[in-house]
């Protein structure tokens, strides 16, 4: 079942998203070559309990981790742990909070320090189909509208568009209805009513858009070995354009 939020609800979420933001700021200023996942995911969950909220992920199902920490191959859902940066490689950090019950959503795809230009030029297509997306949430379009323009955008470059994985609503759960897939599927999907909150993901990859799972059971790769990067926002269906709820000045 879909929720719809009330300008209260929604208020509340923007006060989460601000703190996602304050904490997703703070991990992307420390991404340097040498510096573990381990030590970003330390520095997302003091900012996040410092501001009096809960991070989302943390034991969601188990998971072990403030952030997801993905590295260059690795799509989403990348576990914090000893593994050190490396120049040239390119991280996505996707990290959520809870404050006053509420959720939100975000990632980005970061590069550590200098990295190749094809590298570079996935995560700005990642980062345009994101936009490119939210443009066509709008009151009155429907779910599918939000994916084609995603789709069609990245694979205008080329680039696999993954299709096992899903953007979301969000609320009171981090994962609510509907499913907002990043492709356009055979359903046109439910109708976007002023009052929804879903977060929007965009998982692109390099090469094909296959993926295969990790043995621990949580770290998602692409299927070729080739790049892969995340960008995502919680956003609000308004009656007029959507209003991103976790917005970061600088990307």
């Amino acid at each position: 079942m879909i929720i719809l939020k009330s300008l209260d609800e929604i208020e509340k979420m923007r006060a989460s998203g601000k703190i996602a933001v304050a904490a997703m700021e703070a991990v992307v200023a420390a991404v340097r070559p040498g510096i573990s996942t381990k030590a970003l995911d330390k520095i997302a969950l003091e900012v996040i309990t410092k501001s009096g909220a809960k991070a989302s992920f943390k034991g969601y199902n188990g998971f072990p981790g403030a952030i997801c920490a993905s590295v260059n191959d690795e799509v989403v859902h990348g576990i914090p742990g000893k593994r050190r940066l490396e120049e040239g490689d390119i991280l996505s950090i996707d990290l959520g909070a809870i404050y006053h019950g509420y959720h939100s959503d975000m990632a980005r795809t970061v590069p550590v320090g200098k990295i190749s230009p094809e590298a570079q030029n996935l995560i700005d297509v990642t980062r345009e189909s994101f936009y490119r997306g939210i443009a066509q949430a709008l009151a009155g379009n429907h779910v599918s509208d939000i994916g084609r323009a995603v789709q069609e955008y990245a694979e205008s470059y080329g680039m696999g568009v993954v299709r096992e994985l899903v953007g979301h609503g969000v609320g009171q759960n981090l994962h609510e209805a509907p499913d907002v897939p990043n492709y356009a599927g055979k359903s046109k999907g439910p109708r976007l009513r002023a009052g929804m909150t879903i977060a929007v993901e965009p998982m692109i990859n390099l090469g094909t858009e296959k993926v295969t799972w990790d043995d621990d059971g949580w770290t998602v790769h692409t299927a070729d070995g080739k790049l892969s990067a995340h960008y995502e926002n919680t956003i609000a269906i308004t009656e007029g354009e959507p209003e991103l709820l976790t917005v970061l000045s600088a990307f």
